[in-house]
């Protein structure tokens, strides 16, 4: 259970804060900064997130095609897109699709395997205007990689929501939050929050220790454990050393994005769209996609 803790345990503290890497394009509508796996956060020490693309608040201009990125395939992991600015239209072989609002959440079971796309959804394309975008790849155990496709589509209105004593609130997507869940299931315990304090006030928040931990300053600027300073885009990873942290707002309209899961003790096998545990389900993956089982998808 997570909740503000009033126990005597042990402080969590700051591992290492990460300042935006350079940015790259996926496809010619997400303009994102990839904080991991590649560069100094490794897949092992991240689990179960394997992948956490930030799109930086970017301004589109206008324009009748969308932008976006056409079809690809993913086999072994589940893709989780935040909207907090602008709007995706999704479609995957399996039948799964629809239009992220913001504020909206997209959590999406690839498992066995598909194919999805992902654009601008079209008025706001042709309008044009401030896009801002989390995607993160969460891995899944061994047992569970050839489950079959499912997709969550959460609307904001679903989300579960504890309103802080101090002012603002804690958004619960998935995991739960002082007895609030969120709506999300998941294979492993994950707990994903948009924590929002008022300015110059902090929450307490709670995580088993081995849990991995990290925070993304989505709006403004923060203060973990009333030391150290987390700036507008950067991204705190916790220790494994404790179980509680304060996070504080120093800027007025803050929102964090606070992510905490159970590590899979698992081997990893990554080439491209596949996450695997070997290289032969690694093979076995190129090869089923490459004969069509994936399904198909305009």
């Amino acid at each position: 259970m997570t909740a503000i803790s009033t126990k005597a345990k042990e402080m969590r503290k700051v591992e290492r804060i990460v300042a935006p890497p350079a940015a790259h394009w996926v496809g010619d509508g997400f303009h994102v900064h990839g904080f991991f796996p590649n560069g100094p956060l490794s897949a092992k020490r991240m689990s179960p997130f394997f992948l956490l693309d930030y799109n930086a608040k970017t301004e589109f201009p206008p324009r009748e095609e969308p932008f976006g990125v056409g079809p690809h395939p993913h086999r072994g992991f589940e893709t989780v897109t935040i909207a907090y600015k602008g709007k995706v239209e999704h479609h995957d072989s399996h039948g799964g699709g629809g239009v992220i609002e913001e504020g909206d959440v997209q959590w999406m079971t690839a498992g066995s395997g598909l194919l999805h796309k992902e654009f601008h959804e079209s008025e706001y394309n042709r309008k044009g205007g401030v896009f801002h975008m989390v995607q993160l790849w969460v891995n899944l155990p061994a047992k569970d990689k050839m489950t079959a496709p499912k997709y969550q589509a959460l609307a904001n209105g679903a989300m579960g929501r504890v309103a802080l004593p101090t002012g603002g609130e804690v958004e619960i997507i998935a995991g739960e939050f002082e007895g609030v869940k969120g709506p999300a299931t998941t294979f492993t315990p994950v707990n994903m929050f948009n924590v929002r304090p008022s300015k110059g006030t902090s929450v307490e928040l709670e995580f088993p220790s081995n849990y991995t931990t990290l925070v993304l300053a989505i709006e403004g600027s923060g203060r973990i454990n009333g030391v150290d300073e987390l700036k507008h885009d950067h991204l705190a990873l916790l220790d494994k050393g404790g179980e509680r942290f304060t996070l504080e707002a120093t800027d007025d309209n803050a929102t964090f994005l606070v992510l905490s899961g159970e590590p899979i003790d698992e081997p990893i096998a990554a080439y491209g769209p596949f996450l695997m545990n070997t290289q032969a389900e690694l093979a076995q993956a190129i090869e089923d996609f490459n004969s069509g089982k994936f399904g198909y998808l305009d």
